[in-house]
């Protein structure tokens, strides 16, 4: 595939190793699609590759994996249209400890006891959050708060207020309790975050969570099921 036809607009479903930033993804996109037309250029040539635009539709955290979708060329225009679809999520809540950032990122701050919990208090706790409400992101976030990251201020050992948003999570199903693990899929609606329904759950069961793992399987009609890791869109004769 040439590099005028990703110009002309590509959508390229990724699924995010572990660890990378979403824009480590999309940079890595966009150099491996950029070095492709360097190699195309005849030896000698003073032309250059084309400029490329590429962008993702969607943060994922660092430490979550799955769908990713990247637009490329012309398709970066529809972005904010892929973001409003709804996200289906699997993953893992640890109950009975905290930690700042509420996920793996950061060490347990605070233990909490568990032995109260019962499957029937998880259930329904599930239930409980199903439904459209107003959410309060964690402080470690890519939230806007007077023009920083809300992780910026996070990281700096600062605290600022977060404000709620209003998020509908369609249906939040068990899947596996095995104290202090509980297995979850989540479908809820842009802006939801999945560490703050985590915060949530612990403090609803009079206790404390938090996220040990986090995977997005589906946006909207994309699924991840249809995606393809960086390294085999590297290895492909797509570029």
């Amino acid at each position: 595939m040439k590099i005028e036809e990703f110009i002309a607009g590509k959508i390229l479903l990724i699924n995010k190793p572990y660890k990378w930033t979403s824009f480590d993804a999309v940079n890595k996109i966009k150099w491996i699609i950029r070095n492709e037309a360097k190699r195309n250029i005849p030896a000698g040539s003073s032309e250059k590759p084309p400029n490329l635009r590429v962008g993702h539709a969607g943060t994922l955290d660092p430490l979550a994996t799955g769908l990713l979708i990247i637009c490329t060329g012309k398709q970066t225009k529809n972005i904010e249209q892929y973001q409003a679809q709804e996200k289906e999520y699997t993953g893992t809540f640890f109950l009975g400890a905290t930690t700042p950032c509420y996920d793996l990122e950061k060490s347990i701050d605070k233990i909490f006891p568990t032995e109260h919990i019962t499957e029937e208090m998880i259930y329904t706790a599930a239930k409980f959050f199903t439904g459209t409400q107003m959410q309060t992101p964690p402080l470690f976030s890519a939230v806007m708060i007077d023009g920083q990251r809300a992780y910026q201020i996070a990281r700096a050992g600062k605290t600022a207020e977060v404000k709620s948003r209003e998020i509908t999570i369609h249906s939040f199903e068990i899947t596996r309790i095995a104290m202090p693990e509980v297995d979850f899929k989540i479908v809820c609606t842009k802006g939801t975050y999945i560490r703050a329904i985590a915060r949530d759950l612990g403090e609803e069961l009079k206790s404390g969570a938090y996220l040990t793992a986090l995977c997005r399987t589906r946006i909207g009609k994309f699924d991840l099921k249809d995606a393809q890791t960086i390294e085999n869109f590297e290895k492909s004769n797509l570029v």
